[in-house]
């Protein structure tokens, strides 16, 4: 809240270069080091597996940010721990489980009281089962939930607080809450939602700075909202640039619901937001001088592929008995928590996606596909609707071919949604169509693929049947949806018909934006995805059918250009990007050669198998990162699997590593040069050694010791030599 004089940018050079050392053996005479470390939209992700998948991830989960989190404790004692909401909905445990017995201790709140959070503020997502639970399973936290803007039917704030202050080496900062008040749009229907009152968040962030007054040095606010309104556009209520314009004295905003990375700066303010899922963690370092007066703020989004879970928080009890339970309730085909059993919920014939042709470019979302027809398919003949709208929630869901279980549905459809049937006219149709398909961006020529706009979410690109059309992506958005088809006339504007869509879709797009007129006349007594294990279970074995009612015009790829071949070669070679918000254009195609990454930086036996990122302090030795060098090696005689025990790294040689490659290049600047003990054989001492929250890595001379093989470096590739 109060400012002094900002560090010279000139010093930013020195203070990249001593970034590695203790930043208190540098502080000036009465400095102060305040570090704020903000997650949100965890969804029920504690541990960091898919439960849809059965297997363990990578890159996200709580455990993973434990991991972090305590690194940052131990560098800086002086750390604040908030989180900004949409945390126990999204998985199968929290959805399917736990949120349907509020009274009992649930794990992911057991989970962050361990993790030991300051503040948390509420999420849309927590308001999915009404009030009353809402509340019972909030009240287990050990912390202050915060909802500045939401009031209960007495007048109070429905979480029992607004703000908070948390007091760090005399440093007192302040943590307001704020959720965008278009909870009712979404959850109107559930109990007690209505009676509450929705304040703009502008307003209720101005009013608690008011009542804060000179109580805090620092001012954060902790917003369950994107950067820019979401339907508000004309007053803002629920837009977080709003409440920093009608608030500029915030130091820093953290921002949350849109599940994308924000890292920016607007005058004094350090704003900053992560994706869902626990995939990332926002990193807010602070500056005061002796008078408390914040003289300098930064913004990190950290990562968290490769970072090792904490074993600690996967040991709770509770945690690791959800866990459990969870898999049990799976196997057990949804319908129980033993597990006994494990009957299939059915089964299929193939595969009900097609394989991307780029990676990272869904199909699902550039074609017709099994998927989006089963779907549609299940809501026409439950609802008797005349046309279906779904979406594709996540890019990658997809029923495997075999057996189908609990989780292969819940990956296919995650939300607990009900179906309503709705008459429209054939006009409102065609601007509810032109509204989904403005999730594209508009084709140019020269563009080798499509791509999407990346502020329109994925989830939000319904898909339709029960009428053919084409999506013109040559034409601006708007102005899209051409030749739509029913019973095989063309759509008349003023022919009536009834549409089938789920209910958030109903109330958040078709009424919030005032697509259509009507009303629900027909609501399901049950969720879309018990429909869908319904279907299943009648029709098993199922089959993967299209019937192609749809297909993108317009374009023209340059599918025998053999340039575009070698473009999406890079891609798929992870040498290029994916071009997922941004086509690449053949105008282009100097540019985009050239800055694809080298063929790769790791040999066996003189031929290059693949690449490892590597790191380099102060000109010194280069270390690799190993889970890279793992994977590259897979396939090799020098293979070798790198996994951790809760304990130490664990290295067996001969045994290729399965998990997915790391995808980033980024490392913390939190590292540290140092001896890792490593299980390979034995326990290994391995001095040349680089450790960050998560990611180990060795020099060439480390890597030796570890496989007991020759290992060397020349003109930036590292070369094995194995039999």
């Amino acid at each position: 809240m109060k400012h002094g004089k900002k560090l010279l940018s000139v010093l930013l050079a020195l203070v990249m270069v001593l970034a590695l050392l203790p930043s208190a053996a540098f502080a000036a005479e009465g400095e102060k080091h305040i570090t704020i470390l903000g997650t949100s939209d965890m969804h029920g992700n504690i541990w960091g597996f898919s439960y849809e998948d059965s297997k363990e991830t990578d890159n996200n989960g709580m455990a993973r940010l434990y991991t972090y989190i305590q690194q940052v404790r131990a560098e800086n004692p002086n750390t604040i721990l908030i989180d900004a909401g949409d945390d126990i909905q999204g998985t199968i445990m929290t959805d399917d489980i736990y949120n349907k017995i509020p009274e009992e201790p649930h794990p992911v709140v057991a989970a962050m009281n361990y993790m030991g959070y300051d503040a948390m503020t509420l999420g849309n997502h927590e308001f999915n089962w009404g009030i009353d639970t809402m509340q019972k399973i909030l009240s287990q936290a050990q912390f202050p939930v915060l909802a500045a803007n939401v009031k209960d039917a007495s007048g109070g704030f429905v979480t029992g607080a607004g703000w908070t202050i948390v007091e760090k080496d005399g440093v007192k900062v302040a943590v307001i809450g704020v959720v965008t008040p278009d909870v009712p749009i979404w959850d109107g229907g559930k109990e007690g939602v209505e009676a509450c009152t929705y304040e703009a968040a502008n307003t209720a962030v101005k009013n608690a700075i008011a009542e804060i007054g000179d109580g805090a040095d620092v001012i954060v606010v902790s917003a369950h909202m994107g950067m820019y309104a979401e339907f508000d556009e004309d007053g803002g209520s629920d837009s977080a640039q709003k409440i920093l314009d009608d608030n500029p004295e915030i130091d820093v905003l953290q921002v949350a619901h849109n599940h994308v990375v924000v890292s920016e700066t607007q005058g004094d303010t350090v704003i900053g937001g992560v994706r869902n899922g626990g995939r990332d963690i926002a990193r807010f370092d602070l500056t005061l001088d002796q008078n408390n007066h914040v003289t300098d703020a930064t913004v990190e989004i950290v990562d968290m592929t490769g970072v090792t879970p904490s074993q600690a928080l996967r040991d709770i009890e509770l945690v690791k008995e959800s866990h459990q339970k969870t898999i049990d309730f799976i196997t057990g085909g949804g319908s129980g928590e033993d597990g006994e059993g494990g009957a299939a919920l059915g089964s299929t014939t193939a595969k009900f996606q097609p394989v991307d042709e780029i990676a990272g470019l869904p199909e699902g979302k550039l074609q017709d596909t099994a998927v989006m027809d089963l779907i549609n398919k299940v809501q026409l003949e439950n609802s008797g609707a005349d046309v279906s709208a779904a979406a594709l929630f996540k890019d990658t869901s997809d029923l495997p071919e075999g057996d189908i279980n609990y989780g292969n549905i819940f990956d296919i459809y995650k939300f607990d949604n009900t179906l309503y049937r709705v008459t429209v006219t054939g006009k409102e149709l065609k601007g509810y169509m032109e509204w989904a398909a403005a999730c594209y961006n508009q084709w140019v020529p020269g563009d080798i693929n499509i791509s999407f706009d990346p502020e329109y979410p994925g989830y939000l690109y319904d898909m339709f049947a029960g009428v053919d059309y084409e999506i013109d992506l040559s034409q601006p958005k708007g102005e899209r949806i051409k030749n739509v088809m029913f019973k095989g006339a063309p759509l008349q504007d003023d022919q009536t018909l009834t549409l089938a869509v789920n209910n958030y879709r109903y109330s958040s797009a078709l009424k919030a934006q005032n697509l259509i007129a009507g009303k629900k006349e027909w609501e399901s007594s049950n969720s879309i995805r018990d429909m869908i294990v319904a279907y299943l279970a009648e029709h098993a074995p199922i089959s993967p059918e299209v019937d192609n009612n749809w297909k993108i015009v317009g374009v023209d790829l340059s599918l025998d250009d053999p340039r575009r071949q070698e473009i999406i070669d890079l891609v798929n070679a992870g040498r290029l990007d994916t071009p997922y918000d941004k086509s690449y254009n053949l105008a282009d195609y100097d540019a985009i050669i050239a800055s694809a990454a080298p063929a790769g930086n790791v040999a066996v036996n003189g031929t290059v198998v693949g690449s490892a990122f590597a790191y380099q302090i102060n000109d010194g030795a280069v270390y690799y990162r190993l889970r890279d060098l793992a994977f590259a090696l897979k396939d090799t005689s020098a293979a070798f699997n790198v996994e951790w025990n809760g304990q130490m790294v664990v290295i067996t040689k001969g045994a290729a590593y399965t998990a997915e490659p790391i995808q980033d290049s980024a490392m913390s600047p939190a590292v540290t040069e140092t001896t890792l003990s490593v299980l390979a054989d034995g326990q290994v001492e391995v001095a040349a050694a680089l450790m960050s929250p998560g990611y180990h890595c060795v020099t060439a001379e480390g890597l030796a010791a570890l496989l007991g093989l020759s290992v060397t470096e020349a003109d930036g590739v590292l070369t094995i030599t194995a039999a």
